[in-house]
């Protein structure tokens, strides 16, 4: 359901609302973090201050102010407010929001700017729904999700809006949050007599993962349970902190953004030969409910793709390590998979054959399609004699060192060109010797 910003709800927080929300941000200056974009001179601020804001798309990870820089904009904008949640919304809804901008731009000149929490959830159909109202100016649109928008909003959507990717907020940045909480003695918890240890405060904002909400409602977890000491106060050490905040979730989607960064940062970690790097983006996979198969079939790529025949033993192993993964199930496969990972990273590493077949497919999309020699043809058939199929072939085996020179190819080609690298040197070595003989 849609609402205006200036209502109660909007204006009073309940006193017993969550910390995070009693101490969300009023104004720009108040925002922490987010200075690549937020900044003297940043093209967002210069935009918000001129009043000349266009549609925009706000993403990043939970908890890092992509809903609260939204009513920031609002309370320095002079349109008119409305919020929905495209997890509750409909069409419906959204036609008569456009409705009453269009009408309220005709009347009066007033711009509506329309905030879409968790805007991914729309499907293509909702999403085109907003195209005209955008074109014509009736609405200023401000998306806010967590995938990356070139993965789930229509092109359409994106061409017309400025997209900001917000970061997660430092250690730094939480702690400026907290510390500001517990100071606030109308918002946040300044009327309570609380003493926190400066370790307390710097275990939530390293295990908070740079989510603020998560920092921010941790500390008021671990501020209301914890009872009065015998001097009156309320003491938050280390160990209440922790028990505050329970298991670390960790911030990984399925099927987006962090999902393929961190999949991605796995592979390149093996390719760069870093044996732990490639344990932790792994270990941070499996904590985060990975399907291990995934993982062992990057591991099988990699053998194949990065090592190659630099150390042919690598592929032999990661597809051993696939198959037994598969059989064997977590918890136990992760120490399967840990071993083949870290083989792949160790091994010596050759690309050749990676190049080798990605040429030949651009010979064959590209150039002249050859037909195999007459030579080489199947003459296993009968009557394949007739047409002259295997005539003059050379069996290899016939020959000294099984190898003998004739045409296997109607062109002159050099796809595979084997390296220094590990085994790879010693079929360098040997190919070579064949060709100069």
């Amino acid at each position: 359901m849609s609402t205006n910003l200036f209502s109660p709800d909007e204006k009073h927080i309940p006193a017993d609302a969550p910390l995070s929300a009693r101490m969300r941000p009023c104004s720009l200056e108040e925002v922490v973090g987010q200075k690549h974009i937020l900044g003297e001179g940043k093209l967002l601020t210069r935009a918000i201050e001129a009043d000349r804001i266009s549609s925009l798309i706000l993403y990043g990870p939970p908890g890092i102010g992509k809903t609260t820089l939204a009513l920031c904009i609002a309370h320095k904008t002079q349109s008119h407010f409305e919020r929905i949640n495209a997890v509750s919304s409909n069409v419906e809804e959204m036609r008569k929001i456009l409705a009453g901008a269009q009408n309220r731009r005709i009347s009066s000149g007033n711009k509506t700017l329309l905030f879409i929490d968790e805007i991914h959830r729309f499907n293509k159909a909702q999403q085109d729904v907003l195209m005209p109202d955008i074109e014509e100016g009736n609405i200023v649109l401000i998306g806010a999700t967590v995938f990356n928008p070139f993965f789930s909003l229509v092109s359409p959507l994106l061409s017309r809006s400025l997209i900001f990717e917000l970061q997660s907020l430092s250690p730094d940045d939480l702690m400026v949050l907290m510390r500001r909480a517990l100071d606030d003695k109308e918002r946040g918890l300044g009327s309570l007599p609380v003493t926190t240890d400066d370790k307390a405060l710097a275990f939530l904002s390293t295990i908070s993962d740079g989510d603020g909400r998560k920092a921010l409602n941790a500390l008021e977890v671990a501020v209301l349970t914890t009872p009065k000491s015998s001097d009156g106060k309320i003491h938050v050490t280390v160990a209440i902190a922790e028990e505050s905040i329970q298991k670390k979730q960790v911030n990984y989607d399925a099927d987006g953004d962090a999902h393929y960064d961190t999949a991605s940062a796995f592979i390149k970690s093996m390719r760069g030969s870093d044996p732990d790097a490639a344990l932790y983006w792994m270990a941070k996979m499996i904590y985060a409910g990975e399907d291990p198969r995934f993982i062992a079939r990057r591991i099988v790529i990699c053998a194949a793709e990065d090592v190659g025949n630099a150390d042919p033993q690598a592929l032999v192993l990661a597809n051993a390590a696939f198959q037994a993964a598969e059989f064997i199930g977590l918890p136990e496969a992760r120490i399967i998979l840990a071993q083949a990972a870290v083989y792949v990273a160790c091994a010596p590493k050759s690309n050749a054959v990676y190049l080798a077949i990605d040429s030949a497919l651009e010979d064959v999309k590209n150039q002249r399609t050859y037909h195999v020699p007459t030579h080489l043809k199947d003459a296993h058939y009968k009557g394949a004699d007739k047409l002259g199929h295997g005539a003059g072939y050379k069996y290899a085996h016939d020959y000294p060192q099984h190898y003998v020179e004739q045409e296997y190819m109607p062109h002159e080609a050099l796809y595979y060109k084997p390296t220094l690298q590990g085994y790879e040197a010693k079929i360098k070595e040997r190919m070579d010797k064949l060709k100069k003989k």
